[in-house]
This record gives C-alpha cells, structure tokens and sequence, in this order.
C-alpha cells in the first residue's frame, strides 16, 4: 500500500502533535561511540573492568616474608548488531502533488519511528537482564520513598557509585511515587525544578524518570554504567545523490535519498545502527545481599570462590549495579 498524503489544501496548517511518548533511556546509559568499533573482531568490542586487589599486612621488624600477588582485569563485551532503519517510497505523483513540507510530512515521522525503535531495544534489554537485587514494592502497603530507600541500600552495598544513579519508573510506580508525600517533600527540598518534563524529581540520590516503555509494574534502580550502549550512524554511500548523518532526538542517524529508476520513485532511506549489553561484575557478598551483605569483587577469577551457602557467598557474574522493583497492588 503506497503512502498516504493529505492534500495541504484541505488541511488546517496547525502542527498537531502525534500522542508518542518521551525518549529517555537511550540517553541514561553508558554511551560508547562507533570509532572504538573500527576494525573490532565481530564487530565487539571489551569494555576494560579494573582489577581488584587487597593489600596484606606484616608486623615491623618482624622479618616476616612478604608474599608476591597477581592482579587480574576482566571485560564485557558489547555488540554492535543491530540496525534499526525505515525505507520509504515517494512517488511522482506524491512528491508533486501531495507532499508541502518533505521535511515535516516525511523526515520527521520516519526518523521519529527509528528512534522509537532505538528506546525500545534499550528497555528490551533493562528488561531480559536477571538483577540479583530484586525489591517488591506493594501499593497498597509501601511507601515508594522507603522503596527507593531499600534500593538505595542494595546498591550502597555493592560500592556502586553515589553519582550517575537514577531510577526508570514504570507508570504504576511513577504514580504511586507521586502520590507519597514523602518523596514529594524530599524532591522539592532539591533542585529539581530545572529537570526534565519525564522527570518526577530527585530524592534518595536518585532522578525519577517516568517512562513509557518500561512494564507499568516495573521499576528499576540503576547507576548509568549498568547498561553500555553504542549507536550511530552508518557512513552515506559514495554514490548517493544526497545523504546525511544527524542528531535525531540524542540518537545518530543517517538519511539517504535515492531515485529508483524500476519504480520511477524516490526512495528515503533511514538508518541507525544499535548494540546494549548489560555490564555485569563478578564477585561475591559477604552475607546474602537481601540481609545486609557487602559485595567483594572476585580477586582471582581461575580462583572462585564455590560451594557456599546461601549462594550469594560464592563468585559469579552478577548484575548489581541496578535493582528491579516489581510492583504490586
């Protein structure tokens, strides 16, 4: 079915805006840029996590021997492997007849749904990732604020950074959140009448994100570098006619426009390339983390810790720099 164009004659010039919901995640995460993928193997690359290592301890004077360590970096990897793109075809009669502002009736959409596409694989990914700090959040009981405290705890636990923390909130605990009078009076204790319209407030040392993408009944606690993400745009052909790369809603996208010659119709072309992966760390906790346990990182890995109990003692790769809440009635 060819496109559809309504005849600038019959219609009132007035910009009426589409009901799309705000874009928001692609923006929090751990951005990683297309150069580090130049000649990558797979089109991966490893993102450097730093060593951990304890110091020992001697007694002065002690002649004690000291004892030579080893340290060890890991990785994550991230893929570029995904491309989001919309094909559009314009035909004579439209681009003479029907189409005023090509800009306005057609860039604009088609770049808009790519970037849709882009918020969606982002929130795909947040929500296919197993956290291992899971809070349950009951409306009719909990008050949001000592939710969001809890989670505030779980992630103080893991030594995951003060700075760069932010919560995205499905709109069941977006809702409850904004009825809690104790978040409310906290947010406005801050400064967070300069943020942004998604932006419920700050409070706990987290920013409060409404999004519309997430699960109503899910909201997530996370710090910026949980999830890495690279977008951008693919190269314009040397031989196209016309072609553009851009910043489309914090996003990098590339525009071509080419005449199809069998169809005798122009074709645009839209393009944004996508890779999320989950940063995982490995280690192990003190205790079990839902009773108080500290998170140490794995000193060794040809070396884990296994065979405890609870299991939260033994090393593995987990996700704790974020906590999902579910959110219930």
């Amino acid at each position: 079915m060819p496109s559809t164009f309504l005849k600038p004659t019959r219609v009132v010039n007035l910009g009426l805006g589409l009901l799309l919901r705000e874009q928001t995640i692609s923006q929090l995460l751990w951005r990683l840029g297309l150069s580090d993928f130049v000649g990558a193997s797979g089109d991966t690359v490893s993102i450097r996590v730093p060593a951990y290592a304890t110091a020992r301890q001697r007694a002065l004077r002690s002649g004690a021997a000291r004892v030579k360590d080893q340290i060890h970096e890991r990785k994550v990897d991230v893929t570029l492997d995904l491309d989001i793109y919309k094909d559009i075809g314009i035909t004579d009669e439209q681009l003479t007849l029907d189409i005023a502002d090509f800009g306005a009736q057609v860039l604009q959409p088609v770049m808009q749904g790519v970037a849709l596409s882009i918020e969606d694989e982002a929130a795909a990914t947040i929500a296919g990732t197993t956290f291992h700090n899971i809070l349950t959040h009951s409306i009719a009981t909990a008050d949001a604020y000592d939710t969001l405290i809890d989670a505030r705890v779980r992630l103080n636990n893991a030594f995951v950074p003060n700075s760069g923390r932010f919560v995205l909130a499905g709109s069941d605990f977006a809702a409850d959140a904004l009825r809690s009078e104790r978040l409310v009076d906290a947010s406005r204790a801050g400064d967070s009448g300069a943020l942004r319209d998604a932006t419920i407030g700050r409070v706990a040392g987290f920013d409060i994100i409404e999004s519309m993408v997430i699960p109503a009944n899910r909201a997530y606690a996370l710090h910026r570098t949980a999830f890495a993400m690279v977008q951008a745009a693919p190269a314009v052909p040397a031989g196209a006619p016309w072609g553009a790369t851009q910043e489309f809603a914090g996003n990098a996208v590339r525009t071509v426009r080419v005449f199809d010659p069998d169809l005798v119709e122009d074709r645009l072309v839209v393009d944004s390339w996508v890779g999320v992966s989950p940063v995982t760390d490995a280690g192990h906790f003190t205790a079990a983390a839902n009773a108080g346990g500290r998170w140490v990182p794995v000193a060794d890995p040809a070396v884990p810790i296994t065979g405890q109990t609870p299991a939260d003692l033994n090393d593995l790769a987990r996700m704790v720099r974020g906590v999902q809440i579910n959110v219930t009635a």
